[in-house]
């Protein structure tokens, strides 16, 4: 199973996740991903993503992670010895998204919430503070508005990385690195 974890206020319909969804498709393999709409709560997001590991029933699982998507994959990736893509990840989101407290309204959902310190704190709980380097391939863009992508560099240092100079947050050229990160995933053109 390959799992898609999208970021802060995104959801499954992102540009990412749907062109992950339509190469699992293209390889027949769609009933192998999954892709959910994440709860704004941190506690209730790890909560749905453990239930989604658990579904696979010892079967493999890899995780792609994009943004605050990465953090939540480190955590699990820590946990259950897992494979894991990240897309220009949160580090120390509980630090970073402090500038953001207050309503919220989802980007694809129109959903809309109060982000508040316990929100923070849910995420600060999962922090992992040492990685498995061999577990990881980082993909970052130098032109990511939003986040630092020497941050992640510095985090994930003695992984697989892959800098892609300019760029954007969204990774608007991520259909290019598609299939590497499918590869590090485990999931081939062939049928298993």
């Amino acid at each position: 199973m390959l799992i898609y974890i999208h970021g802060f206020n995104s959801s499954a319909a992102s540009h990412k996740a749907r062109l992950v969804r339509g190469r699992m498709t293209a390889l027949g393999r769609a009933a192998e991903f999954a892709c959910p709409d994440l709860d704004h709560r941190p506690g209730r997001a790890m909560k749905q993503l453990e239930a989604l590991i658990g579904e696979a029933g010892g079967s493999p699982v890899s995780l792609i992670g994009s943004s605050l998507g990465g953090y939540y994959t480190t955590c699990l990736a820590e946990k259950h010895g897992l494979k894991a893509a990240l897309l220009n990840p949160a580090v120390r989101p509980y630090e970073r998204l402090r500038e953001v407290l207050g309503p919220q309204r989802n980007l694809y959902s129109g959903a809309q919430y109060e982000f508040t310190p316990r929100h923070l704190a849910e995420l600060e709980a999962l922090e992992v503070p040492r990685i498995t380097p061999e577990c990881y391939l980082l993909v970052v863009t130098t032109g990511d508005e939003v986040l630092d992508y020497q941050m992640a560099v510095a985090r994930y240092a003695g992984c697989e990385q892959i800098v892609v100079e300019g760029g954007d947050h969204g990774f608007s050229g991520f259909a290019d690195y598609l299939d590497p990160v499918l590869g590090f995933c485990g999931i081939t053109r062939s049928l298993p």
